[in-house]
C-alpha cells in the first residue's frame, strides 16, 4: 500500500503544479489583454459634478485620428471636453453627434494621430455574442483612473440577449434594441461607453448607462453590440448622419407641481421658474423665482415645452431630482408631485 501512496502523493502534486502553472498562465494572458485594451480606451471629464450627475466617463477610440465613441449623457454637454488617454496625454474634444435613440455618441479629439484603436468595421463583422460566452468589461467607473491610470476591468459572461426594457427615474431608456445581459456589475457611474470585449481583446460592443429594468424595478447591467453600432460611427465620421426624431405620446395622467414657468414665447423658450404656488410641492422643496431648470433627473432639459412633456408622463407620488441654475451655482431641488388638487389652487398677490 506504501508505493500507492506514494505515486498518489506524487500526482497529486504534479496536479497542483500544473494547475497553479495553468493559472499564472491564465492571469499572464489575460493581464496582456488588459493592457493592450486599455491603450483603446479612454476618460472622459465634462459637464456634472452632482450628486447622480457625474463630470466623468468612458469612451473608446475607434479611428487612428481621434474619434471616440462613447454614451450620449450630459457629460458631453460642455464647451471644454477632455479626453485622457491611457498614456497620460490629455485632449480637447468636440461632440459630432449624440444619438439618444441608440445611446450612443461620437466624439473628436483635437490634433491626434496615430492612436491605438477598435476596427468597428471589423468588429461588426463578428458574429454576436452568445448567452454564456465570457467577456471582458474596461470603464472608469467609479473615477478609478484619470491620466496614465489603466481602466477597472471586470469578468464575466453574457447571460443572455434580447430587447432592452429600461428606464432612468420618470424617463423610458430612449434605446429599446437588443442588448447583451450581462453578469457583471458594469453599469456603475461613469461606466457608461466602456469596452465589452472577448477574453482575447475583440470588441463586442459598449457598456450602457445606469438603468432600473421597468420589468423587474430592479438595475440592469448591458451592453449595446456593436452590430448596432457600426452604422452610426461610419456616418457620424463622414458627417451625414441624421438624428433619429422619436415622439413619445403622454400618458393624460395629470400631476401637480406648483410650478409656475415664464411665457413660452418662442420655439425654445428656456424653463425659467417665474413663480411657485403657495404650499405647492415646488414651494415646499425650496424652488425659487428666476431658478433655471436644466437637468430633471440627470437628463438635459432645454425648453419648457420639453420640461411639461415629461411631466406629464409622471405619476402622482413621483419625486423628480431637478437641477437647477441659481445665479452662478446649480442646485439640486428634490419635487415629489401630486395628483391634481380637486379645487383651484389660489395664487400669490
Amino acid at each position: 500500500m506504501k508505493p500507492i501512496s506514494i505515486v498518489a502523493t506524487l500526482l497529486v502534486l504534479i496536479s497542483s503544479v500544473s494547475g497553479a502553472r495553468a493559472q499564472s498562465l491564465h492571469s499572464s494572458s489575460l493581464a496582456g489583454v488588459a493592457a493592450e485594451v486599455n491603450r483603446k480606451v479612454v476618460k472622459l471629464f465634462g459637464a456634472g459634478g452632482l450628486r447622480g450627475l457625474q463630470s466623468y466617463g468612458t469612451g473608446i477610440l475607434v479611428s487612428p485620428d481621434g474619434y471616440v465613441l462613447t454614451s450620449a449623457s450630459p457629460l458631453l454637454d460642455t464647451s471644454d471636453l477632455l479626453v485622457h488617454l491611457s498614456d497620460g496625454r490629455r485632449y480637447n474634444a468636440k461632440v459630432l453627434v449624440a444619438e439618444p435613440a441608440l445611446d450612443a455618441a461620437l466624439v473628436k479629439i483635437e490634433k491626434a494621430e496615430d492612436l491605438p484603436y477598435f476596427d468597428v468595421p471589423k468588429a461588426a463583422k463578428t458574429a454576436l455574442a452568445q448567452p454564456g460566452d465570457w467577456i471582458l468589461a474596461f470603464s472608469n467607473e467609479f473615477q478609478i483612473a484619470t491620466r496614465e491610470e489603466p481602466m477597472s476591468v471586470q469578468h464575466g459572461v453574457v447571460a443572455a440577449y434580447g430587447k432592452l426594457h429600461g428606464r432612468r427615474g420618470i424617463f423610458e431608456a430612449p434605446y429599446t434594441g437588443d442588448v447583451y445581459i450581462l453578469d457583471a456589475i458594469t453599469n456603475n457611474p461613469g461606466a457608461a461607453g466602456g469596452a465589452i470585449t472577448t477574453r482575447s481583446g475583440e470588441l463586442r460592443g459598449i457598456i450602457g448607462k445606469e438603468l432600473r429594468n421597468t420589468l423587474t424595478d430592479t438595475w440592469i447591467n448591458y451592453a449595446v453590440p456593436i452590430q448596432s453600432l457600426a452604422e452610426f460611427v461610419d456616418k457620424a465620421k463622414r458627417g451625414e448622419y441624421q438624428l433619429a426624431v422619436k415622439h413619445k405620446p403622454t400618458t393624460g395622467r395629470g400631476v401637480y407641481h406648483g410650478i409656475v414657468l415664464v411665457p413660452n414665447v418662442v420655439e425654445r423658450t428656456p424653463p425659467y421658474v417665474e413663480d411657485t404656488l403657495p404650499q405647492s410641492p415646488a414651494a415646499r422643496a425650496g424652488l425659487r423665482p428666476d431658478d433655471l431648470i436644466v437637468y430633471v433627473d440627470g437628463e438635459k432639459i432645454v425648453s419648457i415645452k420639453e420640461f411639461k412633456d415629461i411631466v406629464e408622463r409622471a405619476r402622482p407620488g413621483t419625486v423628480v431630482k431637478l437641477e437647477v441654475r441659481r445665479g452662478d451655482k446649480l442646485v439640486t431641488v428634490d419635487v415629489k408631485l401630486e395628483a391634481p388638487p380637486s379645487k383651484p389652487v389660489p395664487t400669490k398677490n
